[in-house]
């Protein structure tokens, strides 16, 4: 069984280090757990050597929706952050100050960049800044999310729970969507395989057989014309075709930025056969699971609401959860109040939502649909991914076949002229 060496924090604000055998890292942090210590860092002994790994309850794949990407160093990583967020709500669980506890942060920083940000959320907490305060000044590290569920943490008196329970959201985020980027690897691999063996035979070998269908009376078929200007244009302004890929790809990009091009985006998102489905149903869980920590942390209903819509992603779907909670403001239920998205949220959803808001269980309810509909998501993208490996397999193949016929039709009418 493998052995994990671990650093946790007692009860009384004291560091231990210890040993802990256990099948899998979630397995080895719940034995810790139950040691009644709350891990920081735990290291698990393999054959090729020790591989440390910061605490989180969750896997912990590149995400972006709670924490910041790390680009050449420059910015605090996501896992930095969640480290931070985990370890903070440790200290503050165990009594010691916020002050306090942001200087042993900030000497136990993984990187410089790192121990620089959590110094100067130091400095300015020390001057008389809320923590929330601190924080969205940083709005590169700390997304709107993150300080909203701070400031609601602090309001409330609960800050060390809330970040607790940021920390688990950031880990189950990011296994979510490690999930969707490993399972768009291979239809991704086989498209870039697809272009590069058309241009292959595009720019190397249909050039080749120009000379030869020059001979050809009474002109070569139009397919075969098709394919011989395409190579032409290849060939002749390759260059230029990649160089506007390039800026026409920069040019998509920015307008997608601004705020009227990711309305539009969005909205065909949303409207997209196989893709808008599944984007509703991410952001669905995303919301269910942000309201239902916020709820199980203690936060009122409506700040809680208007936290959770801000993790939904699409701005389309935020403002129609934003209509959704004027009329709980105005005393209307939730489960009814929700019936304004139907994009996000099935009849079935708002008919759970609404008999667990009757019987005091929103919060347990809102993480076990968050659980279900990640779990279906799991299993929808798997069928997607499986539905497209053969689509590109026959994409690829057709996109051969149509050259391969192209080219042998003048070899026909060239063998008839000879005879």
């Amino acid at each position: 069984m493998p052995t994990f060496t671990y650093r946790a924090l007692q009860a009384d604000g004291q560091m231990a280090d210890g040993i802990a055998e256990a099948a899998t890292r979630p397995e080895a942090l719940r034995v810790i757990e139950a040691r009644g210590l709350r891990p920081v860092s735990v290291i698990e002994a393999r054959s090729s050597g020790r591989r440390a790994v910061k605490v989180a309850k969750d896997s912990s794949a590149p995400t972006q929706g709670m924490g910041g990407w790390s680009l050449g160093g420059s910015k605090v990583s996501s896992e930095e952050l969640e480290n931070f967020t985990r370890l903070l709500s440790s200290l503050l669980a165990a009594g010691v100050p916020l002050s306090r506890a942001l200087t042993i942060l900030g000497k136990e920083a993984s990187s410089p960049v790192a121990s620089a940000k959590w110094r100067e959320i130091h400095s300015l907490v020390v001057d008389g800044m809320s923590l929330a305060s601190a924080m969205a000044r940083s709005p590169e590290t700390f997304p709107k999310v993150y300080t909203a569920m701070v400031e609601a943490g602090e309001a409330g008196g609960f800050l060390d729970v809330v970040l607790a329970q940021i920390a688990d959201f950031q880990s189950r985020e990011k296994e979510l969507r490690s999930k969707v980027l490993t399972a768009m690897i291979y239809p991704a691999v086989l498209l870039l395989m697809a272009v590069v063996v058309l241009s292959v035979l595009l720019v190397f070998f249909i050039p080749k057989f120009q000379k030869v269908f020059t001979s050809v009376k009474g002109g070569l078929p139009l397919i075969t014309q098709i394919i011989i200007a395409t190579s032409d244009i290849l060939r002749s302004y390759g260059l230029l075709v990649l160089v506007g890929l390039v800026l026409g790809s920069f040019f998509l990009r920015t307008w997608i930025v601004s705020p009227a091009g990711r309305r539009i985006w969005e909205g065909l998102t949303l409207k997209a056969p196989v893709v808008g489905p599944l984007s509703a149903r991410f952001a669905m869980a995303r919301f269910c699971r942000m309201l239902g920590t916020l709820i199980g942390a203690d936060v009122q209903l409506v700040q809680a609401l208007n936290v959770a819509r801000r993790s939904i992603g699409n701005q389309i779907l935020v403002d129609a959860v934003a209509r959704s909670i004027d009329q709980v403001q105005q005393g209307g239920r939730l489960g009814q109040s929700l019936a304004e998205c139907p994009t996000l949220f099935s009849g079935s959803v708002m008919e759970m939502i609404s008999v667990a808001e009757e019987s005091g269980r929103l919060d347990v309810e809102l993480i076990r649909i968050a659980n279900v509909t990640e779990s279906e998501l799991d299993r929808r993208l798997k069928t997607a991914v499986a539905l497209a490996e053969p689509l590109l397999l026959f994409l690829i193949a057709g996109f051969i076949g149509f050259i391969f016929i192209g080219m042998l039709l003048p070899v026909f009418s060239l063998q008839d002229y000879i005879k």
